[in-house]
């Protein structure tokens, strides 16, 4: 979603740190830029008014403008601003009580109930045992599809019969949670087309009902300004504490997210990166600045692999890699595990340096290159994949028919993991490591 701005702002803010001091005209420039990135990217008037004029009081300070690292000082102080921008409210997610209840609001089409099994996921990984409820009860689908992610994820699903009442569907529901004891309720209210006086009539009576300790508005990212208006609707209705903000995977223009907090005073808590059950990331303003700027994002790519990958698996593969005995096996075991942790183009973007070959990457993605690795990986057999040795002419062809690709392009993956093997021998001796980590850094 911010590919676009993400890219602009990086060109903008290369040029002045690829130079010493800066003058007052270079910062003038670079704000131009940035405040006409902003908009591109679909960001309030207000906010980026706003914004400019404070980076740019900040930047002209004498302390910075008569500094030999002006540039590098003017980058860190939009990567303060922009963290800020993103940190209206209070971003902690409360769970008091027992059971805590969590309603989950917002408009059709918003993402609701894949959301509400996200956030279950999400609550159980907190060491809560928590009920979904289906507290929707003019769209049987919405209860049907609850249902479904519910058994997926193995937590528990509150369905009324037909016919019962909104509010009469959420107290029962938390008098369900108390009978079979879990300790946390999230409740999948019903959504409209458009904000209603009958839809927050039905909010406030729920609130009143079940007393939510957590009231979070679950908004469309891709709907852009529109997302925005929609929050400040719900604000002026009911108490609402925190915002999802879904589809953020997508290739809208992101706008929403930069203004939303600022504009509402609604703090982000919590963002929808796709679609798969795992894909709800915990909100932090830093760390979506350092995507943004292409700072990275270390923090969230450490936590995304603690959960994908499994831990005998991690182990083993350590323990290989200073015996130096790394395999195709475990080459395309890797692999596998690293999709697990979402789009390569996401990845990329949360490594430091490397947010401008995010595209690439993701590229390479949709042109099938890592499924073709793993085709070719597959279709050797389990001999061949421990013992790349053996990899004549006449196996490499039967390979290549096997999985569908060409000579040239198994020929090039052995050739890659000969290398990746070598790096892997230097790195498992003590006396390799330093010249394998110059290597990885460009020196010779």
């Amino acid at each position: 979603m911010f590919d676009s701005l993400s890219d602009r702002l990086r060109k903008t803010l290369a040029g002045l740190t690829g130079r010493g001091r800066v003058t007052e005209a270079d910062v003038d420039a670079a704000m131009r830029e940035v405040r006409l990135a902003l908009l591109e990217a679909d960001v309030n008037f207000k906010v980026v008014k706003e914004f400019v004029a404070r980076v740019r009081e900040r930047a002209l300070g004498a302390e910075i403008l008569e500094s030999l690292t002006a540039g590098q000082q003017v980058v860190k102080i939009v990567n303060e601003e922009l963290t800020a921008l993103l940190s209206a409210g209070d971003r902690t997610f409360h769970l008091v009580g027992n059971p805590a209840v969590v309603a989950l609001v917002g408009l059709q089409g918003s993402g609701k109930t894949t959301t509400a099994a996200k956030l279950a996921k999400h609550v159980v990984k907190l060491g809560r045992q928590p009920l979904l409820v289906a507290a929707d009860p003019y769209r049987p689908a919405a209860a049907d599809q609850l249902e479904t992610l519910g058994k997926g994820l193995n937590i528990a699903v509150y369905r009324a019969p037909a016919g019962t009442p909104t509010v009469e569907i959420a107290r029962q529901g938390v008098e369900h949670a108390k009978r079979i004891g879990r300790d946390t309720v999230i409740l999948d209210t019903a959504g409209r087309l458009t904000i209603d006086d009958a839809l927050m009539d039905e909010i406030r009576a729920v609130a009143t009902a079940t007393r939510p300790v957590e009231t979070l508005l679950v908004v469309d990212a891709m709907t852009g300004q529109e997302a925005v208006t929609v929050a400040q609707g719900f604000a002026a209705a009911v108490n609402v504490t925190g915002l999802i903000m879904t589809k953020i995977d997508g290739d809208a223009r992101g706008g929403a997210a930069l203004s939303i907090g600022a504009v509402t005073g609604i703090p982000i808590k919590f963002l929808g990166t796709g679609e798969k059950t795992d894909a709800l990331e915990v909100f932090y303003p830093d760390r979506l600045a350092g995507r943004i700027l292409g700072m990275g994002d270390v923090m969230t790519l450490v936590e995304r692999a603690q959960d994908a990958f499994d831990e005998k698996q991690a182990k083993k593969l350590e323990e290989q890699v200073r015996k130096g005995s790394f395999t195709l096996e475990d080459m395309l075991s890797s692999m596998q595990q690293m999709q697990k942790m979402g789009p390569m183009g996401q990845l990329m973007s949360m490594i430091p340096g490397m947010g401008g070959m995010a595209k690439e990457a993701q590229d390479a993605v949709d042109r099938g290159d890592l499924k073709r690795v793993e085709a070719i990986i597959q279709s050797m057999t389990l001999r061949e994949r421990r013992e790349p040795g053996i990899l004549n002419a006449s196996r490499r062809r039967r390979i290549a028919n096997g999985s569908g690709t060409s000579l040239p392009e198994v020929n090039r993956l052995i050739k890659q993991f000969g290398e990746m093997q070598k790096l892997m021998k230097q790195l498992s001796g003590a006396g390799g490591r330093r010249a394998a980590m110059g290597q990885l850094l460009g020196r010779r």
